[in-house]
């Protein structure tokens, strides 16, 4: 229960950090460089995207050799390092130098989202991801809400000095939970002593390192399928991020950021409702509201309201977009994990990772495009366009709501041959 507690409260600050600038890159660069080309900020979110996708592949392999709490503390203690010296960037060019140094640091702690997983039970996997899913969301809403009344009121250096507040406590938890004696060794001692109290799941990850370890036939299509659905989704609902708070501010010109950041968090708000709804009667007597098909259209609905420049039609569009949003990212994640094994969890979560950030970048470098050729508001449109093509998609070709209710046992290969993969 404390290391639960301690990962969901290191994942806060990991995305309240993050979400500091997210939705003021143009502001930022404005005010700090003079900077108000689109097509520049959508290649610096795209950037981001980039470094974090190369570098959570070699983070997750690096701890097959260091455990994650160790490897994390010295990667978290340089992000903050790096993000005190961009505050200091004299040019725009050693800014971009030092921030993807920064982000290729901090894309570590997403390690410890598979690392709680080996943890739970797999019944518990779905609560879970759903509590990740609300810290990211409500520490999405607070690094948002900070994020922008820093900008506005303390300059663009302010934001930079609060994102290394977040590296750093994040490395101060690290270091509690390895000398206090709170953290399981999973990759080391866990993995390779077959202690007792391993379930008949988790059994599949306490193969030595000279065993081969295997895997049922189709999980790798599974994972294969369902990344290209992540790719679609991530691309459809980042499309409209780097440029919202402008939109916001064209169409309400109140001239504060901090309601701004505010609006821009919306779905995180929506996001506890929908744990809360989740986890009730509700989910029982409606059940469609379990059903991807009919949350992405929900989703695609709320991106079309967001289109129009009524202040009061955007924010229920931002209703709507949120409840989507964090329906179907749960029910991604948790699919994930019913068709991966606990032996493959680190790797198979990079490789999804990997997916779903590919589908940020995409979104990012085409939204400056977008947002210079036909404007904001199409940006909506065509993101509304990608959430009926992903719903079409996977009810054609995968089905996620019968992996996820099924696992691999919802191929239609009912007894799947095994094959070797070698650990290395």
């Amino acid at each position: 229960m404390i290391l639960r507690i301690a990962i969901l409260f290191m994942s806060a600050c990991g995305v309240i950090s993050d979400s500091i600038l997210i939705a003021f890159y143009p502001q930022f660069f404005e005010m700090r460089y003079g900077l108000t080309s689109t097509v520049h900020v959508g290649a610096y979110i795209a950037a981001i995207s980039i470094a974090v996708m190369c570098a959570l592949p070699f983070w997750a392999k690096l701890t097959r050799r260091i455990e994650t709490l160790h490897l994390l503390w010295i990667t978290q203690f340089v992000a903050g390092s790096l993000a005190i010296a961009s505050a200091h960037a004299p040019t725009v060019q050693v800014y971009w130098v030092l921030t993807m140094l920064m982000f290729v640091m901090k894309a570590s702690y997403l390690l410890l989202f598979p690392y709680l997983m080996r943890e739970e039970k797999p019944e518990n996997h779905g609560l879970v991801i759903g509590m990740v899913a609300v810290v990211v969301h409500v520490g999405a809403i607070f690094g948002a809400s900070v994020g922008g009344t820093a900008l506005q009121h303390l300059g663009p250096e302010a934001s930079m000095y609060l994102m290394s507040g977040g590296d750093f406590i994040q490395m101060g938890i690290c270091l509690f939970l390895i000398y206090s004696g709170n953290n399981t060794r999973i990759n080391k001692e866990k993995t390779r002593t077959n202690n007792d109290e391993a379930t008949k799941n988790n059994e599949q990850a306490l193969a030595g390192k000279a065993e081969t370890l295997t895997r049922p036939a189709g999980a790798l299509i599974a994972l294969t399928k369902l990344s290209g659905l992540m790719v679609l989704f991530d691309m459809s609902a980042y499309l409209v991020r780097p440029f919202f708070s402008v939109y916001w501010e064209s169409i309400y010109s109140s001239g504060n950021q901090t309601i701004t950041g505010i609006v821009f968090a919306i779905p995180g708000m929506v996001a506890i409702i929908g744990l809360i709804v989740n986890k009730s009667f509700l989910k029982n007597k409606f059940h469609y509201l379990d059903n991807t098909a009919v949350n992405l259209l929900i989703g695609a609905t709320g991106l079309l309201l967001q289109a129009s420049s009524s202040p009061l039609l955007v924010l229920i569009g931002r209703c709507l977009y949120g409840w989507s949003l964090f329906q179907v990212v749960v029910k991604l994640e948790v699919t994930l994990f019913r068709i991966s094994q606990p032996a493959f969890y680190d790797r198979d979560f990079a490789v999804a990772n990997f997916f779903q950030n590919l589908g940020v970048l995409l979104a990012s470098f085409a939204a400056g495009y977008i947002v210079s050729w036909i404007g904001v508001p199409m940006s909506f449109a065509l993101a509304a366009a990608g959430f009926i093509f992903t719903a079409i998609i996977d009810r054609s070709l995968f089905g996620v709501d019968r992996h996820h209710q099924y696992g691999l046992a919802a191929s239609k290969t009912h007894q799947p041959k095994q094959f070797a993969l070698e650990e290395g």
